[in-house]
C-alpha cells in the first residue's frame, strides 16, 4: 500500500497573508490622508483661509478685528483652512504680516487689496529671508533688522531703503465674521533672492 503523504493545512497560512493584505490595504488610504494633510500645511494661503496668531501665548487662535489696533503694531500670523484646520505652518513662506492702518493713506493698489484698513504682506524680506521686523509706526513702515531694507506698508511695501531687490508680496484681504480672512493668492513671489 502507498505511504500517504501528509499534506499541511494551508488555511491558516493563507488567512495570514489575507489579513495582512487587507491590514495593507487599509493602511494605505490612512497613509495618503497623512500625506494629504502635510501638503494642506505646506500649501500657500487659500482663498476663504482664516489667519491664526504664528507664535507665543495665542499660537494657533483666530486673529479678529480686535486684535489689530489702528495704527499697528504687526502681527506675524499663518493662514488656516476653515474647514479642516489645518495651519498651512510647513513653509516659512507661508509667514504673513497683518497691520490695520489709516484706509485713506493707502495708496490705491494697497486699499484695494485691503480689508478695514487692514494689510497683509509675506513676512519674509526679500533680500536674504529674515523674518523678525521693527515696527516704525510714525512711518507706517517695516524695517528689516539683518540688513536694514526698509518697506511701506501704505505703498504696497515698496522698498524705500536698503538692499531689498523688490517690494514684499501682497496678500488680498477681507472681512468674514469679524476676522482677516484671505481673499486671493500672494501678488508676488514669497521669498529672497537666492542667486547674485
Amino acid at each position: 500500500m502507498p505511504r500517504r503523504r501528509s499534506v499541511p493545512d494551508l488555511r491558516p497560512a493563507r488567512r495570514a497573508v489575507l489579513k495582512l493584505a487587507v491590514s495593507m490595504g487599509l493602511a494605505l488610504p490612512v497613509a495618503g490622508l497623512v500625506g494629504a494633510q502635510d501638503d494642506r500645511r505646506k500649501a500657500r494661503p487659500q482663498v476663504n483661509d482664516r489667519l491664526v496668531f504664528a507664535g507665543g501665548d495665542r499660537k494657533g487662535q483666530l486673529i479678529t478685528l480686535v486684535d489689530l489696533p489702528a495704527g499697528g503694531p504687526p502681527l506675524t500670523a499663518y493662514p488656516m483652512d476653515p474647514t479642516a484646520r489645518v495651519v498651512r505652518d510647513d513653509s516659512r513662506l507661508n509667514q504673513i504680516l497683518l497691520v490695520r492702518l489709516d484706509p485713506t493713506e493707502l495708496n490705491g493698489d494697497t486699499r484695494a487689496r485691503a480689508a478695514d484698513g487692514i494689510v497683509a504682506y509675506s513676512a519674509v524680506c526679500t533680500h536674504t529671508g529674515c523674518d523678525v521686523w521693527d515696527w516704525q509706526p510714525a512711518s507706517s513702515t517695516i524695517k528689516c533688522p539683518c540688513h536694514f531694507s526698509e518697506f511701506d506698508l501704505k505703498e504696497s511695501a515698496r522698498v524705500l531703503n536698503g538692499p531689498a531687490p523688490r517690494r514684499l508680496p501682497a496678500l488680498p484681504l477681507k472681512v468674514v465674521d469679524g476676522a482677516p480672512t484671505v481673499a486671493g493668492s500672494f501678488v508676488g513671489r514669497p521669498g529672497f533672492e537666492t542667486g547674485g
